[in-house]
């Protein structure tokens, strides 16, 4: 029966008129609701031509056709926690100093929500948060801090997929669910009775891989899956077969990456197919719940007066690269997905600018009517999907031409920038001399295939000399080199004697089991050299 109501709703949604239609836009007297929905892992070309054409996902379309898409949106840390705090703060990771899983805002950070609330706004929050410090495991701290080690490890189990026996069954990420119903019930018993406007936030988990087994191979958030439900939403003659570099012709950080992924092994076509088929199917599953908001919505005839935002924090890679996970500055990895529908907000828009997830936070100061503050990283992109027309000009003109990513955490063993233009992504690495850069054309390698960084020189140094304008990356490593070893010293220090036990415990328990002895001198050998930097 749900089922069925659920078809019925959406396509008595999809016939409805489209929001704002024959109403003033956000000029009128009362400020807009809005509904932020903000899922995990989420790769941003699913959401446009040609990979939206792998899998059915009935409502971003829906979002499509009656908001604006923005076609060129990044995280500005593919990380949970960092990424996070980038968008409820709207500052760059390096201003936060959210350096990996474990490093986010302060619990007492003043976000978004808090100046809304401030300025008159009913706020409500469900879901996954992960903005802010002291959260994930002890592991992945401890893979995070010593990723300069001279030794490499497998951290994560080998991916996998994971067909429940249910055929049938809708709810398979039931926290997902629990939350999303949370949001719909919010919205049916408090939110319709206010006579002031509120904000909503959902966070999904989904379509985050799951948690494997604690012992043996499959160790880590390496499962994919999913039912039969979700996966015959799934194209699967549309799925691409990602093509990989020789494991010897590997860049340096990508190799450290996929060996510390537990994905050097042998893969079978079959095996790969599988793992992004499933991963198509949990967006679908994704999709689903950000349906269930659109449809209590409109059934509470709150869709036209409320401005709904659908993101993700970062992407999959699901074996693109020979990588599954993020921690990646790779398409898959990088690219998120943004959608905007609602009062005042043009249908059927698709913008190429590039944008990034710290533009999130002026966004929605900005659809409330209030001032933004000058510190921000970010921009409203409020002028770029609103329905007053401009000319080309003026459009290009509303954000700069240009986005920071950086990744400093675990399965990366060197601090990452990437800074996407028009058609180029330049990928600088710790000091931006002992690891090479990449240079990837994306109008003629969308797959990012062929590093260009020595075929254009001349490009490749001024993408250096902008970023370095935007950010002192030499510097900002070597802070973080320096955070890593002190905030790794306090954890030894406070284990004491059972040191050994711990360390030799973690996700990469198989492979240092091995030689116990072996990888602690690693660790002795990186801390001696911290002590002697310190001593000079």
């Amino acid at each position: 029966m749900l089922l069925l109501w659920v078809s019925v709703v959406a396509a008595s949604a999809l016939g409805a008129p489209a929001p704002g239609a024959g109403e003033q836009g956000r000029g009128a007297a009362k400020a807009p609701n809005v509904v932020l929905v903000v899922s995990d892992s989420f790769d941003g070309r699913l959401t446009f031509h040609p990979g939206s054409q792998v899998v059915k996902l009935p409502f971003i379309n829906f979002m499509k056709a009656r908001g604006t898409s923005f076609l060129n949106a990044y995280t500005n840390s593919p990380i949970c926690c960092p990424s996070r705090a980038a968008m409820w703060s709207g500052l760059f990771t390096h201003l936060t100093e959210s350096w990996n899983n474990f490093k986010g805002l302060d619990s007492n950070y003043t976000t978004w929500m808090d100046v809304m609330e401030r300025h008159g706004y009913r706020t409500q929050k469900f879901g996954k948060l992960d903005y802010t410090s002291g959260h994930h495991s002890i592991s992945n701290r401890v893979e995070a801090w010593t990723r300069d080690v001279a030794f490499l490890l497998r951290q994560e189990g080998r991916p996998m997929v994971n067909l429940i026996p249910n055929r049938t069954k809708v709810r398979v990420m039931e926290k997902d669910w629990e939350n999303t119903d949370k949001a719909m019930n919010w919205l049916r018993k408090e939110a319709i009775n206010y006579t002031e406007p509120f904000v909503l936030y959902l966070g999904l988990n989904l379509p985050h891989a799951y948690p494997s087994p604690s012992f043996g191979e499959n160790f880590g958030s390496s499962t994919f899956h999913t039912s039969l439900y979700w996966l015959e939403k799934v194209s699967h003659d549309d799925i691409k077969i990602p093509k990989w570099s020789p494991l010897s012709e590997m860049h340096p950080v990508d190799y450290y990456s996929s060996y510390t992924k537990n994905c050097t092994g042998r893969f079978t076509e079959k095996e790969i197919k599988n793992i992004r088929a499933f991963y198509y199917a949990m967006c679908a599953e994704t999709d689903a719940m950000l349906g269930e908001i659109i449809l209590a919505l409109r059934q509470l005839d709150l869709l036209q007066k409320t401005i709904v935002i659908y993101s993700s924090d970062h992407g999959e890679l699901a074996m693109e690269h020979r990588q599954f996970y993020k921690m990646s500055m790779y398409e898959a990895s990088a690219h998120v997905p943004l959608l905007m529908m609602g009062p005042g907000i043009k249908a059927n828009l698709q913008v190429s600018n590039v944008i990034s997830l710290v533009d999130i936070y002026p966004t929605m100061l900005d659809i409330a009517g209030i001032p933004l503050p000058q510190n921000l990283s970010g921009y409203s992109l409020l002028p770029l999907s609103s329905e007053t027309f401009m000319n080309e000009h003026e459009v290009k003109n509303l954000h700069p031409p240009w986005i920071l990513s950086e990744f400093h955490g675990c399965n990366v063993n060197a601090s990452t920038y990437m800074l996407r233009t028009n058609h180029w992504k330049y990928i600088a690495y710790s000091d931006g001399t002992s690891v090479l850069p990449q240079l990837f054309d994306l109008s003629s390698d969308p797959d990012e295939l062929t590093n260009v960084a020595v075929k254009f020189p001349e490009i490749t140094y001024s993408l250096d000399q902008k970023l370095r304008s935007i950010i002192n990356y030499p510097k900002v490593s070597a802070s973080v080199h320096q955070y890593n070893k002190e905030q790794f010293i306090k954890w030894k220090q406070s284990i004491g004697q059972n040191y050994s036990k711990v360390i030799a415990n973690l996700r990469w328990h198989q492979d240092w089991q091995k030689e116990p002895r072996k990888y602690e001198n690693a660790v002795d050998q990186w801390l001696k050299t911290h002590a002697n930097l310190r001593a000079v």
